[in-house]
């Protein structure tokens, strides 16, 4: 029974990776992508008890599991520090060109506002993002960071797609938009530095495939197109932030990011995992900071847990324009483009879900 048992779970990892492989928007299919970690971590532990059993279930299993290990691999290595840098690092100095940024979901039901805003205080950021915040949580950041961020976008929601955004540096040419569904607002906004440069902000947070909210990504992805199409067009300095409710080595994002041509300052120096902050077992970076290849990374940290299932995370990044060349900016190919566009058109014809 052992080597049977063995082989079955053997079957199911090499499945789940061969699963999330098809270009399919079923939630159950784009699941699998997101355990890519714990799919290889299950791997080697099968790998290494294979070599327990005797020929030829030894040599089948171990070979089907460094298989598995080998596939998986390829996704997560590039959100380590085996692999280059994606931006490049911030020099010292112009203080007044750089910008932090933090953004937590901080899920609907969860009312310890007062960790949060300590974690806020504590940490100082220009721009406050939260998501998931209703006006339960609105009272309350209202109260703490109405003076000292005193340029704001609040959007209470109370269907777990609240968004509220606090800035101390000036916000201009500001849009609430509901840009696939009619019941999820993203912000876009220009945010003007210290040094008077200014850069596109968009704050996202699409609908995530599960069977309890859409049982297809196409939503999903659409908004996540939809910007990264118009960031293409207007290739400003421009930074995308939020929960995506996508991985960062998700088919969807990895696309995102070659339409839009945006970096991810967690290549080559971790995952930054955010979700699920009490599952150290089941968990992956959900919330997530692109930028245009105009800018450097100052610093990049996740913070401390305050009752949600996300953890903050925290970023610095330096508008360097001049250092644009040192970027190797992804592109899309032709062929991407149009399945992109194809995307959008289907997301707006078909009927929501909500």
């Amino acid at each position: 029974m052992y080597p049977l048992a063995l082989g079955g779970a053997v079957a199911l990892l090499l499945v789940a990776t061969i699963i999330a492989k098809l270009p399919l928007r079923w939630w159950w299919i784009r699941a699998c992508e997101f355990p890519r970690l714990q799919l290889a971590s299950a791997a080697l532990v099968t790998a290494l008890l294979s070599l327990t059993l005797e020929s030829p279930w030894r040599w089948i299993l171990f070979g089907a599991s460094l298989l598995v290990i080998v596939l998986q691999a390829r996704f997560i290595l590039p959100w380590t520090r085996l692999w280059p840098i994606q931006v490049q690092d911030a020099e010292p100095g112009q203080q007044t060109r750089c910008v932090t940024l933090l953004i937590a979901n901080v899920l609907t039901p969860n009312r310890q506002a007062s960790r949060l805003i300590e974690i806020i205080r504590q940490n100082d950021p220009d721009i406050v993002l939260t998501l998931e915040s209703d006006a339960w949580w609105q009272e309350r950041l209202d109260a703490a960071l109405d003076e000292s961020w005193p340029h704001s976008v609040k959007i209470p929601l109370d269907n777990l797609y609240g968004m509220h955004l606090y800035s101390r540096l000036p916000l201009d040419n500001t849009r609430v938009d509901w840009l696939i569904q009619d019941d999820i607002p993203s912000i876009h906004t220009d945010v003007t530095l210290e040094s008077g440069d200014t850069l596109r902000l968009h704050a996202l947070h699409p609908r995530p495939p599960a069977p309890n909210e859409s049982e297809e990504t196409l939503w999903r992805d659409a908004e996540l197109l939809l910007v990264g199409s118009a960031i293409h067009r207007n290739p400003i300095p421009t930074i995308v932030a939020g929960d995506l409710n996508d991985v960062a080595w998700s088919r969807t994002t990895r696309l995102f990011c070659r339409i839009s041509g945006m970096l991810d300052p967690r290549r080559g120096r971790g995952m930054y995992s955010t979700f699920h902050a009490r599952n150290p077992l089941l968990r992956w970076p959900l919330d997530h900071i692109f930028t245009s290849e105009h800018f450097t990374l100052k610093a990049m940290r996740r913070l401390p847990g305050f009752g949600s299932d996300h953890f903050p995370i925290l970023a610095s990044l330096c508008f360097r324009p001049s250092r644009t060349d040192e970027h190797e900016t992804p592109e899309a190919e032709a062929s991407e483009r149009e399945w992109a566009r194809e995307t959008i058109r289907e997301a707006n014809e078909r009927e929501q879900e909500t």
